[in-house]
């Protein structure tokens, strides 16, 4: 084979390098086209989990509140707006107490049936509990409800009903406190952590003032819930071990239902949940609404004695903006 000529090399390094220009221009056209139909536009379209939040980040001050010097936290919601209206000490990492109930009737919804029929356990006997605990009167070999069982949780606070329900739906307390916690992470309440479904004193029990509004916002989400916190009484029908049926009638604990306080006159209170420890001090959660119908959520926690709770209370929703 002959040798190629001088002019021949030259001649196939300007053709090779044409080529290759010419290759490269295709390339970045190619690469230019699929970057303009794949990327110039909004990959992420679901809405951000804090859309329809009340978001806050400090305190936020409101004519006509409490004096905060005797609380630990208090904080007012404004559903509709989607703002705090007032907040103080809401990142305040707090014991609950009886609160916690509102996170237990919570996971009870989006894991079983209310028509489900329960049978207490020994360790959901009220007898097992000390005489200054409230408990709602069932006892070993009882059989009801989980419906009777949520609404004496919430309206007369019965850590009896407490455990009853944690052990159904959860298997055992462990594991149902294990939900608790995990369905608080999934609400991004990142300062709870919950040790029993029923609010009883644990120095590793303890929550605060935004997190219990992250998840009894979520529980509003449910008109069995609504249905329970805003019913006068309920009358729940218990068949004994023994096969005896008696009624038991239970009704709120909260003053406002009870008659004990005074009613605000800015706008009707739906229903809560109550919660006194001497630890936690005495706390309160409330669906209020004001004008139009507009639902609030309203917060106080460690008052001194009732009576400086349902008076801050009520100071709180009297200062609901008129214009909503």
């Amino acid at each position: 084979m002959k040798c190629i000529g001088k002019f021949g090399k030259v001649l196939i390094v300007i053709t090779s390098f044409l080529l290759l220009v010419s290759g490269c221009g295709k390339k970045e056209e190619v690469v230019a086209a699929y970057e303009t139909e794949n990327y110039n536009k909004a990959i992420y379209k679901a809405d951000l989990f804090a859309d329809n939040l009340c978001v806050v980040s400090e305190d936020v001050d409101l004519e006509g509140t409490p004096d905060t010097s005797g609380l630990h936290a208090a904080a007012l919601f404004d559903l509709d707006g989607k703002k705090v209206d007032f907040s103080y000490h809401v990142f305040e990492r707090l014991y609950p107490a009886s609160t916690t109930k509102i996170l237990t009737a919570l996971v009870a919804l989006k894991n079983a049936d209310l028509s489900d029929m329960v049978t207490v356990s020994t360790n959901a006997d009220a007898a097992r509990f000390a005489a200054d605990e409230q408990t709602c009167g069932i006892h070993a070999g009882d059989q009801l409800t989980l419906s009777d069982l949520l609404y004496g949780l919430l309206l007369y606070s019965g850590n009896d009903n407490a455990v009853a329900i944690a052990e159904y739906v959860g298997g055992s307390m462990d594991h149902f406190v294990q939900m608790m916690n995990d369905e608080a992470q999934d609400l991004l309440a990142t300062g709870t952590h919950f040790v029993n479904s029923n609010g009883l004193h644990n120095e590793n029990h303890y929550t605060t003032a935004y997190d219990l509004y992250l998840i009894f916002n979520e529980c509003l989400k449910y008109d069995e819930f609504v249905n329970i916190i805003s019913a006068d009484s309920h009358v729940a029908s218990v068949t004994g071990a023994d096969g005896t049926v008696r009624q038991i009638t239970w009704q709120p604990t909260n003053f406002y239902a009870t008659g004990e306080a005074e009613l605000p006159d800015s706008a009707t209170v739906i229903g809560g949940k109550t919660g006194t420890t001497q630890e936690a001090g005495n706390c309160l959660i409330l669906l209020e609404k004001g004008a139009n119908e507009h639902p609030y959520i309203s917060i106080v926690m460690g008052a001194d004695t009732k009576g400086i709770l349902y008076q801050d209370m009520t100071m709180l929703i009297n200062a609901i903006p008129e214009k909503q």
